[in-house]
């Protein structure tokens, strides 16, 4: 099984929404359906980030840290080699 955490941002103010799944794919689809709270009155959300890890114990570490960053930090790991949305289209 693989673990991924991801960035999506919505298309309707450009704001970074960050989490951690198996599935991008069916989590964005959630997202889009408006099935978080949070994501809800942003969508529609796109995919910009996706980074897999070994282990569900290092994908919530990251994640966390992937909590903590700022526009420039996403910015940066959007534009780097370990993003593998590219994958997923």
């Amino acid at each position: 099984m693989s673990f991924y955490v991801y960035i999506i941002q919505s298309q309707k103010n450009g704001v970074y929404y960050k989490g951690s799944t198996a599935d991008p794919i069916q989590r964005l689809a959630e997202h889009n359906r408006g099935e978080s709270k949070y994501t809800s009155l942003k969508v529609p959300w796109k995919l910009v980030y996706i980074e897999e890890l070994p282990s569900k114990r290092e994908m919530l570490i990251r994640e966390k840290k992937l909590k903590r960053g700022n526009a420039d930090y996403f910015l940066s790991l959007i534009h780097s080699p370990r993003n593998i949305v590219d994958r997923f289209s």
